[in-house]
């Protein structure tokens, strides 16, 4: 199967061809090996983040606290 890929933004072309180099293969290799990779066809799974190295961490700052609840008044003017 072949493709043509148009409108490559220059930094993911300049990152694929230093990637390339790098690893002394060919673009098209590389390229192959990163759709598959991002498609996760490679056998890798995807990285996932599930933020529960952060669930639970909120420390109640009161300039923050003041801060919110600045921000969530609502001014009667401007709801007319």
């Amino acid at each position: 199967m072949q493709y043509t890929l148009r409108n490559i933004p220059p930094q993911v072309d300049q990152a694929l061809r230093e990637r390339a180099l790098s690893e002394r293969k060919s673009l098209n290799q590389v390229v192959i090996e990163t759709l598959m990779r991002a498609l996760s066809l490679d056998g890798s799974p995807l990285p996932q983040r599930d933020l529960g190295d952060i669930a639970g961490s909120w420390i109640t700052d009161p300039e923050t606290e003041v801060s919110l609840t600045e921000q969530r008044r609502i001014d009667p003017e401007l709801w007319r």
